[in-house]
């Protein structure tokens, strides 16, 4: 039953994270090709504002490597 818990928290760490960078991509990615449409010197701004959200999964994943790190030894 230990086990269960421990995958279960490890999917939570990685699932909930990636469901907010997606819905938060969603929103931006249509606001920043309307601003490149208009001033396509922001090209740099609009990159950085569509990858700041994905390192939000990427430390979902690294926390739910931890938890399964943490849980197994």
């Amino acid at each position: 039953m230990e086990g269960s818990w421990l995958y279960l928290s490890a999917a939570l760490a990685v699932g909930i994270p990636a469901l907010a960078t997606g819905w938060a991509q969603s929103r931006i990615g249509p606001a920043a090709a309307a601003i490149l449409a208009e001033k396509p010197e922001l090209t740099v701004t609009a990159v950085l504002l569509i990858a700041i959200p994905e390192t939000v999964a990427i430390l979902g994943f690294v926390v739910s490597v931890l938890i399964l790190l943490q849980g197994g030894g």
